[in-house]
């Protein structure tokens, strides 16, 4: 294993390097929370497909695919087609707001009452988003060096807060990159050949095994209408994917690199469910699915390989851990805190932005890693996280994009209905249940159209700021303006 500790350990020191690099380089508020607003296609495809491919969708799509065989990758299927939607229809609006975060969109859209109830919600999805990513480090590390679950959290996690609180952004672009291209090399383009070739091919694999394993439908419609509603509407409204599209040069980046992106998505989806259906094959009576993954890795692979396929899992992990950590962070002390420190900066106050927000992920992230250590059940706090997102979220933010006849009232109505029956609902059906999600969307959809209805509209003033910025002519305060990309 010294080959493979030695690929992982130089991988690591790397995301430490550039976190180093990046802090050179975020000297604004604009640099450090969006990189500049000034990444090209290339980068933005990149960065962009590692923040919403992590180990769930590495390792649990392998794990899905090792259960249901094909149709395991409607998982990370949805995903893929939530940043397609996304890249499509709302990408260029959305880079056009100038805005850091998904609450001060709705600030802008409502005249600023709605974002504060929305900026708790949206800080508790990215905190359990983050925690169940930090959470994965205890399957990566285990494998490679057989330390225990803590250790494991605490090392992964420490990595991972300390490039992404002394670049921000900028580190966390540069360590996504790489993070794409080793998952490229890592999963695609060596663990699948070789998992299918180990496995026999396809016509021994579907010799061995029922033929469900190879039904597109196999997994159920109403599990792939779960996902839909969880992960490609999830997409469509999280902050850790909103911030990315933040960072785009232009609309046109925005819409075909996110393209280039939910595309490489959807292959992605399909290579883990071909992963694990191999490994179903090779080892039918392994004790859980999710051990699927790191199970081929280990016996398969010959030495140098094996540490560059975990290096990826690993770079999966971190990707979309670093990129939970800096929009729980930015949410927090732009939506939350700032609110509180209000009354100082009108009497006069000045603020480092770059320290204070370099400050609040550093203070997440000590969060994270203690959540995660003290968290047992990861599908759960995953769960409760995308209800909540996607139940008290999803109609305002679609609403306000789509809809001029919504009002601040219909949107805090929204995500106070929505919010309190997904978790009413979450305690009478469970936690794992569909009809939480099912039932908390269509009373977040009446409460919003009834009430906004019901109360005057939006003040027209309101609506023409709006209107401005969405077709990009306000700019930016002159203080967070930035040069053309280089």
């Amino acid at each position: 294993m010294a080959v493979d500790y030695t690929v992982i350990v130089v991988y690591l020191a790397g995301m430490l390097a550039m976190g180093w690099w990046g802090m050179r380089r975020a000297k604004s508020k604009s640099e450090f929370l969006v990189a500049g607003r000034r990444l090209g296609p290339a980068m933005y495809s990149g960065t962009m497909a590692a923040i919403v491919l992590g180990g769930a969708s590495t390792i649990g799509g392998v794990g899905l695919g090792y259960q249901y065989g094909l149709s395991g990758a409607w998982m990370v299927f949805t995903i893929g087609l939530g940043l397609l939607a996304l890249s499509v229809f709302f990408s260029a609006r959305i880079a056009r707001l100038k805005v850091y975060t998904v609450s001060e969109m709705l600030d802008l859209r409502y005249g600023g009452r709605a974002g504060v109830i929305s900026g708790v919600v949206m800080w508790a999805y990215t905190l359990m988003l983050a925690v169940t990513s930090t959470i994965a480090y205890a399957t990566i590390f285990d494998v490679l060096f057989d330390v225990n679950r803590t250790v494991a959290i605490v090392l992964g996690g420490a990595i991972v807060v300390a490039y992404s609180t002394l670049g921000g952004m900028w580190s966390i672009t540069l360590t996504d990159m790489v993070q794409f291209v080793v998952k490229t090399i890592g999963v695609l383009l060596l663990l699948l050949p070789v998992a299918v070739v180990k496995a026999g091919g396809f016509a021994q694999m579907k010799a061995e095994l029922p033929t469900s394993y190879f039904d597109p439908l196999g997994i159920g419609g109403e599990t792939i209408f779960t996902y839909v509603l969880i992960y490609t509407f999830g997409m469509l409204i999280g902050q850790d994917i909103w911030q990315r599209v933040f960072t785009a040069r232009s609309d046109r980046t925005a819409r075909w690199g996110g393209t280039v992106a939910g595309t490489y998505c959807l292959v992605y989806a399909l290579a883990g469910a071909v992963i694990g259906t191999a490994a179903k094959v090779l080892y039918p009576d392994l004790g859980s699915p999710d051990d699927a993954f790191a199970t081929i890795v280990k016996d398969e692979l010959p030495v140098g390989v094996r540490g560059l396929v975990l290096a990826a899992a690993l770079a999966a992990v971190m990707s979309t851990s670093s990129g939970a950590l800096i929009a729980c962070a930015t949410v927090a002390n732009n939506d939350i805190w700032s609110r509180l420190r209000g009354l100082a900066e009108r009497s006069g106050e000045e603020h480092d932005e770059v320290a204070g927000n370099r400050a609040f992920i550093l203070v997440m992230g000590l969060a994270v890693i203690g959540t995660a250590i003290a968290l047992n059940d990861v599908v759960e706090a995953l769960t409760v996280a995308y209800n909540l997102l996607v139940g008290g979220l999803l109609v305002p933010i679609l609403g306000g994009l789509l809809w001029k006849r919504g009002t601040a009232q219909g949107a805090l109505a929204s995500v106070a209905v929505g919010g309190l029956a997904v978790i009413g609902l979450m305690a009478g059906y469970g936690v794992l249940a569909n009809e939480p999600v099912y039932y908390g969307l269509l009373a977040s959809l009446v409460a919003y159209v009834a009430v906004s209805l019901a109360t005057r509209p939006t003040d027209e003033a309101v609506l023409a700021v709006w209107r401005e910025r969405l077709a990009g002519r306000s700019p930016e305060l002159p203080s967070e303006t930035v040069p053309a990309h280089q």
